[in-house]
């Protein structure tokens, strides 16, 4: 026990002190923005209404509940400072680290080959993309409950008390609602009913295949309301993917091509746990794959295969590790192909350890009889632990901010159109919008019929005020996909920049013809429509938006300028106070709340808002003003009222 702790503490200080750089890091802008920092349902933390939300929703094309209530908890421990959400998911990382140790003691008893396991799961590079990355939370989340789930099977089988199974099973359940990779748990469940367990053979005789075939039969029996789960999860998973668009067709990525992509994913991930080089945040899909390779890729899986099969008997944690790498990357190994990325990263974070269990106690059995035995395995295990920790301080690095971490995915892959692309992104939301331009038209070089490239490069060249060149990106995106709703949008607002209010309008209708439930083009044509005057047109654009999307704080603001332009004050500061209910730190709201209520006479409050919109954005000219007009206002008020 002495030396369990002694284990455990040493595995949590070397976790923190790779990992705790990521407290001085940003959020990154890819997945980070839409899973915490623009997500109004997040951002609010956790509410009855959001939890609500947390278990309907399927939006960014999943159904994880439990990964949005994580989110929205960090939120209501640290607000939007990336610091504490960086740490969350290293203290995930960490619990998993120390379940995954406990598992493999309690299933082994080998404690030096568990600690190796548990010290390579927590230090290897692969692993960085879903420790540093706020955004997959749903990986160290869902792998917690995977390795709590799978103790509590094992503590179950020991003492047979429904209790544990339960346990387990609601365990499994919630790790499913983190992320749903885990359908293949009840799988690898059989797996270690093999070996370590032994569950396969009798006291009798070993058995053979046949009778291993059929000794399976009751394990399975065993496992049906798991394997239910798993199911019911890969049904919901695949119609939220469906959903939201992420599953790409046949004539997108054609199926001959994933079947090559398949094949060399598998013989690429294990390259690239034996040797962790050139890691990137994002592998574009190739257009092609040359035959030699799928061929060699092919064989080595084959061989490996063979090998494990064949040594069952005397090496079961072979055939259990080979087995456990290959089955548990099936939900994301593209034969159902869910975004454009070839292999990623955070799809190995347990599918490793199948890999790191072949190593653990194979080079164990092939030193058998070598003298110093312990001494050369210390050594080793030693070399490789040590060189790990290095590459993943030295990967972590790349997530400091998001230029970063695109640059280098620029330096270590080909033909990447979405790195590119994500750059400009990144580079824009800075202000660098040369730098930004020259990305997105990179972008287009390698993928000219990037639709959202040329919106962005449109959008980049238009804060830029260059709204010729912006148009004509915007009717590019609209050569190429005629019905881009966020194209023609994006066109009524460089016509309106222009001056063309009548052509904004029709730019802005098409984008709502179709798109009817697009509520920053209801927005922006009520804009269009209130500088022409019709403000009773643009209130009923503004009420559509909010109809649509009731937490549109812009939509409130700009609701409730049309309302106090006609008149109708009190609608108007209820609108402005609805938009500091979602956005309590928008000076502009405070402003404009303020300004209503001296209008109506409030001159106190209206002093306090402006006082609020100052404390906000000190240098905003327009609040010291109104500020300055409200305290004159009033002294003027008392001193008639003496």
């Amino acid at each position: 026990m002495r030396n369990i702790v002694l284990i455990c503490i040493a595995l949590i200080v070397i976790i923190f002190a790779v990992y705790m750089q990521v407290g001085n890091y940003q959020f990154v802008i890819l997945d980070d923005d839409a899973y915490v920092v623009s997500n109004r349902h997040v951002a609010n933390g956790i509410t009855g209404k959001n939890i609500i939300w947390a278990f309907s929703t399927v939006y960014k094309a999943n159904w994880h509940p439990i990964t949005w209530l994580s989110h929205m908890a960090d939120v209501q421990l640290y607000g939007m400072n990336p610091h504490g959400h960086h740490l969350t998911n290293v203290v995930f990382h960490i619990a998993s680290t120390l379940l995954l140790l406990i598992l493999l003691l309690r299933l082994t008893g080998a404690f030096w080959q568990s600690s190796f396991v548990a010290a390579l799961f927590a230090l290897h590079p692969l692993h960085v993309e879903s420790v540093a990355w706020v955004a997959e939370r749903k990986d160290v989340l869902s792998a917690f409950f995977w390795f709590l789930t799978l103790i509590l099977y094992v503590e179950f089988l020991g003492n047979r008390k429904p209790a544990l199974y339960i346990l387990s099973l609601i365990s499994f359940m919630l790790g499913l609602m983190s992320k749903p990779m885990l359908v293949t748990l009840p799988v690898v469940m059989i797996l270690i009913d093999f070996w370590p367990l032994n569950r396969f053979q009798t006291e009798e005789k070993d058995l053979g295949v046949h009778e291993l075939l059929g000794r399976a039969i009751p394990l399975i029996y065993e496992k049906i309301p798991f394997f239910a789960c798993s199911l019911l999860s890969a049904a919901v998973t695949i119609y939220a993917q469906n959903k939201g668009g992420a599953i790409r067709n046949i004539d997108v990525i054609p199926f001959m091509l994933r079947i090559k992509n398949i094949l060399t994913a598998y013989v690429t991930y294990i390259g690239k746990t034996l040797w962790p080089h050139d890691l990137a945040v994002f592998y574009p899909f190739p257009l092609s794959i040359p035959l030699w390779q799928v061929i060699c890729s092919g064989l080595v899986l084959i061989l490996i295969s063979t090998a494990a099969i064949r040594a069952w008997r005397r090496h079961p944690y072979f055939a259990m590790g080979w087995l456990w790498f290959l089955i548990t990357l099936v939900p994301v190994i593209g034969l159902i192909q869910v975004g454009e990325q070839s292999l990623a990263d955070r799809y190995s974070y347990i599918p490793l350890i199948g890999l790191f269990v072949v190593v653990a106690w194979g080079v164990a059995d092939m030193t058998k009889g070598l003298h110093n035995q312990q001494s050369i395995l210390a050594l080793l295990a030693g070399a490789v632990l040590i060189s790990s920790a290095s590459l993943t301080w030295q990967q972590t690095r790349y997530w400091r901010d998001s230029i970063s971490l695109f640059q280098h995915a620029l330096q270590v892959t080909t033909r990447n159109d979405f790195i590119h692309y994500s750059l400009g992104n990144a580079l824009a939301s800075k202000g660098d919008l040369d730098a930004a331009i020259l990305e997105y038209q990179e972008a287009l070089r390698i993928s000219p019929n990037s639709t959202i490239a040329h919106n962005n490069l449109g959008a980049a060249h238009a804060k830029k005020g260059d709204l010729t060149a912006a148009i004509q990106e915007y009717q590019e995106a609209l050569r190429v996909s005629p019905n881009d709703s966020e194209a023609y949008n994006n066109l009524g607002g460089a016509f309106a920049g222009r001056g063309d209010t009548t052509t904004a309008i029709q730019k802005y209708r098409d984008a709502l013809r179709i798109n009817p439930n697009y509520s920053v083009a209801h927005n922006n044509l009520g804009i269009v429509l209130a500088s022409k005057g019709a403000l009773d047109e643009a209130i009923q654009e503004y009420q559509e938006a909010l109809r649509i999307e009731p937490d549109y704080s812009t939509a409130h603001i700009n609701l409730g300028l049309a309302l106090a332009t006609k008149g109708e004050l009190d609608a108007a500061i209820q609108e402005f106070k609805e938009a500091l209910r979602i956005n309590p730190e928008d000076a502009m709201s405070h402003n404009n709340l303020g300004f209503a209520l001296a209008t109506k006479g409030e001159l106190d409050a209206a002093i306090q808002e402006f006082k609020e919109a100052l404390r906000i954005n000190p240098e905003d000219e327009m609040s010291h003003n109104n500020l300055e007009d409200a305290l004159t206002r009033k002294l003027l008020r008392n001193k008639v009222n003496k």
